[in-house]
């Protein structure tokens, strides 16, 4: 299946093997001709024992684990429709044949003569009446579910319910009496601990592979990352293995596979897993209810980092700094405002964007959510009754702005017009010629950057010519002088950097720029 973004592959991922403390060391074995006394074994201290001394409990074998928990692992084949533009993308999921598979001559029914699409992935039953967890990319848009059994029983399943933020989905076969494996929630691997995976990868079905947990906390910079916090595993896993179980020595469930880092669509030893305690409350909620409700509170954030703070004079805090506000949605009718900066929600502490919508997304429909926020320098709380997070799709579609803006270049100005040099960008006022060529909204107000310097730090940071500056340290500017004033301010405090908020194509953002560029008076 596609990449999420670069490097990151969905669809391929297998299963991957957590370590224990077992791990401590494996025996050595010199050679015949090599004396001992002029090879010493290391040790970990004077008295200690040699470093290399195998440790009690390392398993010689995960055949015994395997037996047990793969009659519950599942193959997943999925048949859809789809558009026969999709077929263009790389890594396109592949039928049999190494083919997409078409089928034209069909009329029949809804998507009649659009190209099928056959692919593959894994799962596992968590019932013995037939619950099946895999992940949401792998029956997302599917025609046919097509469960396969250990024993090579093939079972047709519906889909339960699916949820896109996490990345699971829960499907449903007709029986009784199925082998399930249980999610393990209390007892956390830690890094370095052994893991086991087994999947369908290529659709080979019942591959076992093995690792240790690499890390923890992993983000994949994607949408499901602002809900997940993946478990980094090393145990092999490649395409088909998305949805498959991770296990700990024990047999239970400690991931659900999702993802790889691959530079080539392949697995490269870095496979990334959906924590045991996430996976178990979203399919619980999923089979209760077929769906996923989260609070929502309408407001477009970005991290609020130390680098900023020390741009304005707030030291190292960290937290979450409002960009936007959805109009009439909750945190407009509490009166959030952008650039407000949000410290915690019900007293949790949030140190980051994902951490705040994390919180947010925690509280009910109708809850009261107590946010601490920063306002003109100030500590104090508003209280938001939450909504309901609406879909990816539907919020998408409400950030989307209504054009994408002109192409970089040198925006033409009007004659006679006082241009700003500063932080090597050109700075314009925001007159009706500018508004239409970049089709910025009547609504904001700001500065127009209408030329930059390549080698800027404003250049290395994002920003682009036909960019607004509406605020320097979260106050608002309407001309060019305005910004240069607060450059000038903020290098006679010695301050490093200064805060901007910048009009990126119908999105703003705050941006710390370096103030060692120099500003050129008006003249």
């Amino acid at each position: 299946m596609v990449a999420r973004k670069t490097g990151f592959v969905v669809g391929a991922v297998a299963g991957v093997g957590v370590a224990a403390a077992a791990l401590a060391g494996v025996g050595l074995r010199m050679a015949p001709a090599q004396a001992a006394e002029s090879q010493p074994l290391v040790r970990t201290s004077a008295a200690g024992p040699a470093i290399f001394a195998p440790p009690p409990g390392a398993p010689l074998s995960f055949a015994d684990i395997f037996e047990k928990v793969s009659p519950a692992v599942v193959s997943i084949d999925v048949t859809s429709r789809v558009d026969a533009s999709s077929l263009r993308l790389p890594n396109f999921p592949l039928g049999p044949n190494g083919k997409p598979n078409e089928d034209d001559n069909n009329q029949d029914g809804e998507g009649a003569g659009r190209p099928r699409q056959q692919s593959s992935g894994s799962g596992f039953l968590i019932s013995a009446d037939g619950y099946i967890v895999t992940n949401n990319h792998v029956i997302e848009g599917a025609d046919e579910i097509t469960v396969t059994l250990k024993d090579g029983r093939e079972l047709k399943a519906r889909l339960v319910g699916r949820d896109e933020n996490t990345d699971l989905a829960v499907i449903k076969v007709q029986g009784s009496g199925f082998t399930f494996v249980t999610f393990e929630n209390a007892a956390k691997p830690r890094v370095g601990d052994w893991v086991i995976a087994v999947g369908n990868p290529f659709g080979l079905g019942g591959t076992a592979t093995a690792g240790i947990v690499s890390a923890y906390g992993r983000n994949l910079n994607d949408e499901s990352s602002n809900f997940v916090d993946y478990v980094q595993i090393d145990a092999p896993i490649n395409r088909g293995n998305s949805g498959g179980p991770t296990f700990d020595i024990y047999g239970r469930v400690i991931g659900v596979n999702s993802a790889i880092f691959s530079p080539t669509g392949g697995s490269v030893g870095i496979g990334f897993a959906i924590p045991a305690d996430v996976a178990d409350s979203i399919t619980k909620q999923l089979i209760s209810g077929g769906k996923v409700v989260r609070g929502y509170i309408g407001a477009q954030i970005q991290n609020f980092t130390p680098e900023m703070a020390q741009a304005i004079g707030l030291g190292n805090l960290k937290g979450a700094v409002v960009m936007g506000v959805t109009p009439g949605g909750p945190a407009a009718k509490a009166g959030l405002m952008v650039d407000d900066i949000v410290l915690s929600v019900n007293g949790v502490k949030v140190e980051s964007s994902t951490a705040l919508t994390r919180e947010v997304a925690r509280g009910a429909a109708g809850q009261t959510l107590r946010l601490e926020i920063v306002r003109d320098g100030r500590n104090r709380f508003i209280d938001i009754r939450s909504g309901v997070r609406p879909s990816n799709e539907e919020l998408a579609s409400t950030l989307r702005p209504d054009a994408d803006g002109a192409a970089p270049g040198k925006a033409p100005s009007s004659p006679g017009v006082n241009r700003v040099q500063v932080l090597g960008m050109g700075l314009v006022p925001l007159d009706a010629a500018a508004r239409k060529r970049f089709n910025i909204a009547p609504n904001i107000d700001g500065v127009l950057i209408d030329s930059l310097r390549a080698d800027s730090d404003a250049a290395d940071r994002g920003i682009t010519v036909g960019n607004v500056i509406t605020s320097v340290n979260l106050k608002a500017v309407r001309t060019p002088a305005d910004v240069a004033a607060a450059v000038d301010a903020a290098r006679k405090a010695g301050r490093p950097t200064v805060l901007l908020s910048v009009l990126f194509r119908g999105q703003l953002a705050s941006v710390p720029v370096k103030v060692n560029e120099g500003a050129t008076p008006l003249g």
